[in-house]
């Protein structure tokens, strides 16, 4: 393996630890506002580190462009559905978890 391959699994690796970080926090959370920040962080994040990996081994930056500019799209997806989900959360009542 190369030196660009080892690179690009490492940063494969770390975005689906990230994900799986996200999926423990949405299960793991006692309430709705602490899943969605628990979710839209590692998600975000192990999305860029994935982009990285895959930016890393392609030909032209034609492709990596599209590649950033999907992460772009999905973090303004991510932080304004997750604003709604807290917002509707909120106007139903449902209060942020306290100990």
């Amino acid at each position: 393996m190369t030196p660009i391959d080892l690179l690009s699994s490492a940063l494969l690796i770390a975005g689906g630890v990230f994900f799986l970080a996200g999926t423990l926090g949405l299960l793991r959370f006692p309430d709705v506002y602490t899943r969605l920040h628990a979710l839209t962080k590692a998600d975000n994040v192990g999305l860029g580190l994935v982009v990285a990996g895959l930016a890393v081994q392609v030909q032209n930056w034609f492709t990596v462009g599209k590649l950033l500019l999907i992460w772009v799209l999905v973090m303004l997806a991510s932080a304004s559905i997750s604003h709604l989900i807290a917002r509707r959360a909120l106007l139903r009542g449902i209060k942020p978890w306290k100990r």
